[in-house]
């Protein structure tokens, strides 16, 4: 059963499916759309061309669906995409799209996205991605599935972070981050594998293959680069062609790795 409080205010043509609650005082825009199940909790804000999926519990004082901060933005019909089971936290900001970035900002399932959060135009967020609180995210970033990022980290426009990546607590992040990896620092280095992560989802054995390959790449006397595309050369399991891959497509570069805690990981 739809559940909207009579403080709310919900502009003509807005999109609500059946079992969404709204709650006191929150806005909801013209345009904007929200599956089944959702929870917008008091005082949240909602408008924009911003589409929003099921079960998704989105917390007071959330801010969805505004203006790029881009100077470039001239008001173009552009988008925000969220999809299903997300929690989004107090006074998170997750800005559209721009006309010159693709036009659509995106959140994949089942994220929870801590409070202060701010995601800028044209991110491209996937699926099981833990976002902590005061994490600022410059436009045009990627993060993999099941990344988790760090309270009070920045990471630079444009930047890739691959799936399953952590980057630890207050952060700066100027590079492409490669799957798989435990990364931390102002500016951000590589540390090691992220083996918690992986242990949730990958066999030891396919951990200890992806460890070799880290190996052959970040202590060989050669730039990362170089070394993934030689190694891409010559026969590799699935996720050591995946890791390999994307060194090296990273259009900003990745970080050099640093090995003082490796045996505290």
């Amino acid at each position: 059963m739809l559940q909207i409080d009579k403080t709310a205010i919900i502009e003509g043509g807005a999109l609500i499916a059946d079992g969404v609650t709204v709650g006191p005082y929150a806005f909801i825009g013209k345009e904007v759309t929200i599956g089944g199940g959702t929870i917008v909790s008091h005082g949240a804000h909602i408008e924009g061309r911003t589409a929003i999926g099921e079960n998704n519990r989105i917390f007071p004082y959330a801010v969805l669906g505004t203006a790029p901060q881009d100077l470039k933005y001239a008001g173009e019909p552009t988008h925000l995409e969220i999809g299903s089971g997300n929690t989004i936290r107090e006074f998170c900001q997750i800005n559209v799209g721009t006309a010159h970035g693709g036009g659509v900002t995106r959140v994949g399932d089942d994220c929870l996205i801590m409070g202060h959060v701010h995601i800028a135009h044209d991110n491209q967020i996937g699926n099981g991605c833990i976002i902590a609180n005061f994490v600022a995210l410059a436009g045009h970033v990627e993060i993999g599935d099941y990344a988790v990022i760090g309270g009070e980290s920045a990471v630079h426009q444009f930047v890739h972070i691959g799936r399953c990546a952590m980057i630890a607590g207050a952060s700066a992040v100027s590079q492409d981050i490669p799957p798989f990896l435990l990364a931390d620092g102002n500016r951000v280095r590589i540390r090691s594998l992220n083996l918690i992560g992986l242990r949730r989802r990958f066999s030891h054995g396919e951990i200890d293959l992806l460890n070799r390959t880290f190996k052959r790449i970040f202590r060989a006397n050669r730039a990362p680069k170089a070394a993934a595309e030689s190694l891409l050369s010559g026969d590799l399991d699935a996720l050591s062609r995946e890791f390999c891959e994307f060194i090296a497509a990273a259009k900003r570069g990745v970080p050099n790795a640093h090995y003082e805690k490796e045996e505290h990981q």
